[in-house]
């Protein structure tokens, strides 16, 4: 994608000798600093122009100036579908969906790095941090989100593929407290079979993140 003017300016302002600060809106009339920010990474989705047509949008992603962030930004590009960047030629009416198919997931790639910085690139269950092994899982359900919360950075979890398939298919769950559901349907032994052991827990979740695991604990089978 080319960027031109002020998407050029962001992305370039570091070349251009351009500098970026963050304000916090207090109330009207008084902003307070809090920090200065570097350009990091950049990620695309789809989103509604003024007249409600499908257009590429482009997501930021900024870090304060001078932190050092884990990984790199082609670290993130690793296990990412190549056709997770929208083609501006080809988008659907829809904002989140293509052609009404619930399991083409449009705006993935800028999805799947805010979830990488959400839970600070390892799996919040097992804290690996082998980026490419790691799925960005919605916790509400595809199906079952409105539009702005399947591309809600609250409605989503990072996990390794075991976790995430367990928990995609709503065989595990976790409470508010972060402590691991396991689904009656399955043996005890099943599920130390495949390492899980019923003690994880998960560390850091958000009152945001409790809405929707609330909603995912309604589907534990």
């Amino acid at each position: 994608m080319q960027f031109i003017k002020g998407n050029r300016a962001l992305k370039d302002h570091i070349s251009l000798g351009k500098r970026v600060f963050l304000f916090d809106y207090k109330q009207r009339g008084f902003v307070q600093f809090v920090s200065e920010l570097e350009f990091y990474d950049v990620g695309y989705f789809e989103t509604p122009d003024a007249n409600k047509n499908s257009r590429v949008g482009i997501k930021f992603f900024l870090k304060k100036k001078g932190a050092v962030v884990p990984v790199n930004p082609e670290q993130l590009e690793i296990g990412q579908n190549k056709n997770d960047t929208p083609n501006p030629n080809k988008l659907a009416p829809n904002i989140t969906e293509r052609s009404g198919l619930v399991t083409s997931r449009v705006g993935q790639g800028a999805y799947r790095k805010s979830i990488i910085h959400r839970w600070e690139y390892q799996c919040a269950v097992t804290k690996l941090n082998k980026i490419e092994l790691l799925i960005a899982s919605h916790i509400v359900p595809w199906a079952e989100a409105t539009n702005e919360e399947r591309l809600s950075v609250h409605n989503g979890i990072l996990l390794s593929p075991t976790y995430d398939a367990l928990f995609d298919r709503h065989l595990i769950s976790f409470d508010n407290n972060g402590k691991i559901l396991l689904s009656d349907s399955i043996e005890v032994a099943a599920y130390e079979k495949i390492g899980v052991t019923g003690k994880e827990r998960i560390v850091g979740l958000s009152d945001y993140n409790h809405y929707f695991l609330e909603r995912h604990r309604s589907f534990l089978k």
